[in-house]
């Protein structure tokens, strides 16, 4: 029976997705207001120079001008918060061009008109468009009508204000129209991430229920009727056959776990699902030892509760290990150990030896073990034994720290 494999991210693989896009977006944010700093302190630096070097220039009495240095100050924090409260910030800043000219100073300083241009441009970038214009041409007719200045502004400097001005509000709406799609296409791209989660969620739903259904109608149907075959002959036999037995024990087995199987299958991808592990071994054993096999388990150390991952693993590397030997070892002795370490548990299983099995190191089943053992930063070794027979020996750490460490080694 030929079963696809279909791929489909995990739920928490979509949340450290949803995460790290977060993230990204907080480390932006907090990116641009160390820019805005920087360019409030080369405000306030540059204010603060002219204040000691050019004030006669813009009319002061004498250089420096102290009081410039607190305005500088003041229009540089203005700048820095800008983005957080653009619209106030623009009005504090047409209002602080005022005062200044109520001081009788005719001309702005550079640092000033740096301020107003980047308040212009800010209104553009943070303001959806309509009261974004609306701010931006009531500041440029208020600019160009005198009102700041309490005087009749010549011709061609009221062209000059529109332009400069009207130039700063345009490179923000530039920048806001330039956000905005990116934002659209953000969104687009996360709804369209969304629903291809959702169209493969569903295909893997319908695939497991197709799957569960085969493995119902095919393998659980061909091993009930071998249960049932197998004490058919038990009982003509007379019914103290410990083979037979075996064989029906392990069959029911078989059928319990296809049934849990195919009940898993049927059930949604986040819900938990009940996984054998290490605990599972001795009632294994058992079974197997009840059908005439010499096999022994030995712990040593004391047990601890292992990830459900790692757990599973390690159960399954050795009903695998032991799958082999079983098949190969002939009425040799088979001996499971393990070893519960600080870091680290050992799995070793021996068998003493048999025609075939030396020839297991090429198989699929080895593989797979390799696999498990790898996933988790372990150790994997399998082999014919000098004396005879064969070993399979896995060393997986215990601990995350272990794992970490094995990996990095």
């Amino acid at each position: 029976m030929a079963v696809p494999l279909l791929l489909v991210r995990h739920p928490r693989t979509v949340s450290l997705t949803r995460h790290l896009r977060a993230v990204s977006l907080s480390r932006h944010l907090r990116a641009v207001s160390k820019i805005d700093l920087l360019i409030g302190c080369a405000v306030i630096a540059l204010g603060t120079l002219e204040a000691f070097t050019v004030a006669t220039e813009y009319g002061a009495a004498e250089t420096p001008e102290l009081w410039w240095v607190g305005q500088a100050v003041v229009t540089g924090v203005l700048v820095w918060l800008r983005r957080k409260a653009p619209v106030a910030v623009y009005i504090l800043m047409i209002l602080a061009q005022y005062a200044w000219h109520r001081q009788g100073y005719e001309h702005c300083q550079v640092w000033q008109l740096a301020s107003l241009l980047i308040v212009f441009h800010t209104v553009g970038a943070e303001l959806p468009f309509k009261p974004g214009l609306a701010w931006a041409v009531t500041g440029i007719l208020v600019f160009d009508s005198g009102a700041v200045d309490h005087r009749l502004l010549p011709f061609d400097e009221v062209i000059f204000l529109t332009v400069v001005f009207g130039a700063a509000y345009l490179t923000g709406l530039a920048v806001h129209a330039h956000a905005t799609r990116a934002r659209r296409l953000a969104d687009h791209a996360a709804q369209v991430e969304r629903d291809r989660e959702r169209r493969a969620a569903e295909a893997v739903a319908e695939e497991r229920v197709r799957i569960a259904r085969e493995l119902h109608d095919v393998v659980a149907h061909s091993v009930s009727m071998m249960v049932m075959q197998a004490g058919v002959l038990r009982r003509t036999q007379g019914g103290e056959n410990e083979v037979l037995l075996g064989i029906e024990r392990m069959g029911r087995e078989a059928v319990e776990e296809l049934r849990v199987m195919l009940g898993a299958l049927r059930m949604p991808l986040d819900e938990a699902i009940p996984q054998p592990g290490l605990d599972l071994l001795p009632g294994t054993v058992s079974t197997l030892v009840s059908s005439g096999l010499r096999i022994t388990l030995d712990v040593s150390g004391e047990p601890v509760r292992l990830a459900p991952g790692l757990d599973l693993s390690a159960y399954r590397i050795v009903q695998e290990a032991l799958t082999n030997a079983v098949k190969h070892a002939g009425e040799s002795e088979i001996r499971i150990s393990i070893s519960y370490r600080e870091s680290r548990v050992e799995l070793e299983i021996v068998d003493g030896g048999g025609s075939a099995s030396s020839g297991l190191s090429t198989g699929n089943g080895l593989v797979g073990m390799r696999e498990r053992a790898a996933l988790f930063g372990g150790a994997f070794e399998a082999g014919p034994r000098p004396e005879g027979g064969f070993r399979v020996h896995a060393s997986l750490p215990i601990s995350q720290e272990a794992f970490a460490i094995e990996r990095l080694g």
